[in-house]
């Protein structure tokens, strides 16, 4: 029997405007925001509500506990949506909101050990096709993987490739829907640079993503879909999206799909002994002292460390570790902010089968039903 497969996944890595001004290296502060010019203001807003920072956090600082808890969990990869452009680049796109972090700064990233960066999201190209281009340098150089965006169509669409030490390899597909906000002329072509933009979420869209996978999946191959889709806010799953997962499971036999974009976590669905993660929540931004929908709980950042048999591809287990965003770092979430998010979690996704529960170590770990023989066709 061959060695389980660890996946650390996350939601949204914000970590420009005043992520970024807390950094050792900034880009320049300004900004186009309607309440907002200068992206000072957002360490000001941290300071207001959470207390004196300590400038600059140092590269690692910034992740905080998560650094250890990576170190405890050993996963074979480390996959995170990363939703800001690396440049110096100063050619906006006029959306409301821009991230913006300099290549200097990204040696965070590094710092954390980051495997690959989804980049098929809605903040990618805000500072303009330029944006993109140094944002794929940068990471180049960090011998970080990208999946999602790209110089050209080719590129945009083309899987991250990681190899998982002496296992096997892992695949990870990249798409953005409209629905969370990225503009339709951000779409890749084959001489435009941009983001793999899905047409819609049919069922001819999901067989159009399960051939690419036939395509170029070796048979040991396990593949991770990640998919930026969807509002920043509200726990429905809309019945399109539970469809799209399914077909996606169903006719490209996918082991994860790694859902974001929603400011906070949603329910988690096991379907065909498969995981279908509908939205990771953010891991990491600059919104401590905004108001309005504290009810969602944003500040609390989860850890997904999903356990994959790589002999049927099959979930064999989910943990989760949640965690808080302070002064623009990562802290163990308080014990009762833990049990907040179990009773959430667990009312979430007892709709579709699943369960949540505490463990004495304050983290949680998902249940399901596991069907047998869940795929019938072949892994290739």
């Amino acid at each position: 029997m061959a060695e389980p497969v660890k996946l650390f996944l996350c939601g949204d890595v914000m970590l420009g405007r005043g992520v970024d001004q807390a950094l050792p290296h900034p880009c320049a502060p300004d900004l186009h925001e309607p309440a907002m010019d200068s992206a000072l203001d957002y360490l000001g807003l941290a300071e207001q509500a959470h207390g004196p920072l300590s400038l600059p956090l140092d590269f690692a600082s910034v992740w905080g506990v998560m650094r250890d808890e990576l170190t405890i969990a050993a996963p074979d990869a480390r996959i995170i949506n990363l939703e800001t452009s690396i440049t110096r680049s100063d050619d906006y796109e006029p959306k409301g909101i821009n991230y913006r972090m300099s290549p200097e700064n990204a040696a965070c990233l590094a710092a954390a050990g980051i495997d690959c960066c989804v980049l098929a999201n809605n903040h990618v190209l805000d500072w303009g096709t330029a944006g993109l281009r140094d944002t794929l340098a940068t990471l180049d150089r960090l011998q970080i993987k990208t999946a999602g965006a790209g110089r050209d169509m080719a590129q945009a669409r083309a899987p991250a490739m990681l190899q998982l030490g002496g296992k096997c390899r892992l695949l990870l597909f990249a798409y953005a829907a409209a629905s969370s906000g990225v503009p339709r002329r951000w779409r890749a072509t084959n001489d435009r640079p941009g983001v793999n933009l899905l047409p819609d979420l049919s069922v001819a869209t999901a067989d159009a993503i399960a051939d690419h996978v036939t395509a170029e999946r070796r048979p040991d191959d396990i593949v991770v879909v990640s998919l930026h889709w969807g509002p920043n806010w509200g726990y429905n799953i809309e019945a399109e999206h539970r469809q799209f997962a399914h077909a996606l499971i169903d006719r490209g036999n996918i082991s994860v799909l790694h859902g974001h974009s929603s400011h906070h976590a949603k329910a988690i669905e096991v379907y065909r002994n498969r995981l279908i993660l509908y939205g990771c929540g953010d891991f990491l931004n600059d919104y401590e002292g905004i108001s309005g929908f504290e009810a969602f709980r944003g500040d609390l950042a989860l850890m997904y460390l999903a356990t994959i048999d790589p002999d049927s591809a099959d979930l064999a287990g989910l943990t989760i570790v949640p965690l808080q965003i302070r002064r623009f770092q990562l802290i163990h979430a308080a014990p009762a902010d833990v049990d907040w998010v179990c009773r959430k979690l667990d009312g979430e996704c007892a709709r579709f089968g699943a369960h949540v529960g505490l463990r004495p170590d304050r983290r949680l770990d998902l249940s399901w039903p596991r069907p047998k023989g869940a795929l019938p066709q072949s892994r290739t």
